[in-house]
């Protein structure tokens, strides 16, 4: 276990060096001006790593999900004609419902949690260095909790903490960026350690697997929202009150842009409530961060 654990963080270290010297140098859709001229999809480090040394079929998801995140991040941000969708969106969505599908076959209905992960990791990668604290804080739960409970089953979680830490220092710093292929590598990663956890704690408690490692997956997922949007705070603050014209927001329309913030929940919204204008007066709800919940971009003013 510990030979795999070594060259997941040698190969995470060595190829996010290589990787972000290789996009310097060559440019393209890789390669952004965000600070200056950052990097991007360097997260195909780490999500190399994963696949190679996760056990089956583990890695078949985290395979699954980093090709067709990849191909996001090689397509950039073009859109269908007539379409404000994004045919990167496309890619990721049908990543995300083949995770759900093959997930389904090895772990049952956890998988549909596990590819709901990659909503609140895509959103911590906005900020430099904030998913990966969210990856190493979480990695840390699960490992304690399972060596509290005597569980077989670390070398997952801590395969996703050595590919994280071989790859954080040049985000820390905000030298590279993960990209999508990152981000949902590890968003999936992630869920696949709750849902052993979750597992194993539903088998010694007597509930069954399936429903310990929905539950569990569930609670942990939750607790992974309130730790971004902790950590993205102050950057959420200034996103919320500049961009989306919500003042003086709460906590919990911190949580609510984790939850439902970006392409696809607007989309969401857009579906459900049309173009109009919901307006929460309420104290209590606006406590609730239902005024970032119901803030809908295709409002009619």
């Amino acid at each position: 276990m510990y030979t795999e654990i070594i060259f997941t963080f040698l190969i995470s270290a060595v190829l996010t060096l290589l990787l972000k010297w290789i996009i310097q140098k060559s440019g393209g859709s890789l390669y952004t001006t965000i600070r200056g001229g950052t990097p991007r999809a360097v997260g195909i480090a780490p999500f190399i790593a994963m696949v190679i040394f996760l056990p089956i079929p583990y890695n078949y998801l985290i395979a699954i999900i980093g090709i067709f995140a990849l191909f996001d991040d090689i397509i950039g941000r073009k859109k269908i004609k007539n379409i404000s969708i994004e045919i990167g969106q496309i890619s990721r969505g049908i990543g995300m419902l083949l995770v759900i599908a093959v997930g389904y076959y090895y772990l049952g209905p956890v998988s549909i949690l596990i590819g709901l992960m990659i909503q609140p990791l895509n959103i911590a990668d906005m900020q430099p260095g904030a998913a990966c604290s969210t990856i190493i804080t979480m990695c840390f739960i699960v490992i304690v909790s399972m060596i509290l409970a005597g569980f077989n089953g670390l070398i997952v979680p801590l395969i996703i903490l050595a590919a994280c830490i071989g790859y954080a220092p040049l985000d820390y710093k905000g030298k590279v960026m993960m990209g999508e292929v990152g981000n949902h590598s590890f968003a999936v990663g992630l869920g696949i350690a709750y849902a052993i956890l979750g597992g194993a704690l539903g088998m010694y408690y007597g509930i069954g697997y399936i429903y310990g490692s929905f539950f569990v997956t569930l609670a942990l997922f939750l607790i992974t929202v309130l730790v971004i949007a902790f950590i993205r705070r102050g950057t959420l603050k200034i996103f919320l009150e500049k961009k989306l014209g919500i003042e003086n927001p709460h906590y919990f329309d911190y949580v609510m842009d984790v939850l439902t913030g970006g392409g696809l929940g607007d989309l969401l919204r857009r579906i459900l409530i049309g173009k109009r204008d919901i307006v929460v007066k309420r104290n209590i709800f606006k406590v609730l961060g239902f005024r970032r919940l119901f803030y809908n971009p295709y409002a009619e003013n």
